[in-house]
């Protein structure tokens, strides 16, 4: 049994926390020889309003997320990490994405931002980290806010 993980996924949506997660990602990586696979999960809608919306804007909103993609790509190869392989999911819930894709490339582990909201917050609006946490096979590192210095993301 390996002690590090060989494959670590990184779930990034853009947002500042996502950029603190790969930071993380990318030290992991670095210092346990892992290859750092990248994903980035479209929007999804309520049933009743994403199927006419989806056909009208599925373009767009598969744009949307690639742009997402690249861009945190682009900032991990800026900061000296390496991106093994990126992956652009689409017309799934973003945390059902991350399991099941953690699952296929037999992730290690799973790095994910968290806006870091607790109970009653939470709750209410659901939270995407919450969910992977419960439901993924292999250990997930929930990297939350720390009001703290970080790299130029």
């Amino acid at each position: 049994m390996k002690i590090f993980p060989t494959r670590i996924l990184l779930a990034t949506d853009g947002s500042p926390h996502a950029h603190q997660a790969a930071e993380v990602a990318i030290d992991l990586a670095q210092s346990t020889g892992s290859r750092l696979h990248v994903v980035a999960v479209g929007r999804t809608f309520p049933a009743a309003v994403y199927d006419e919306y989806a056909e009208a804007r599925g373009e767009d909103l598969r744009r949307e997320a690639q742009e997402v993609l690249d861009e945190q790509v682009g900032k991990i190869e800026e900061a000296g990490g390496t991106v093994a392989v990126a992956h652009l999911k689409m017309d799934e819930e973003r945390d059902e994405a991350i399991v099941h894709l953690a699952e296929d490339i037999d992730a290690g582990m799973i790095v994910i931002g968290s806006r870091g909201f607790g109970g009653m917050r939470r709750a209410l609006m659901g939270n995407v980290a919450d969910s992977v946490v419960r439901h993924a096979h292999c250990p997930v590192l929930v990297v939350r806010p720390t009001g703290g210095t970080s790299r130029p993301f």
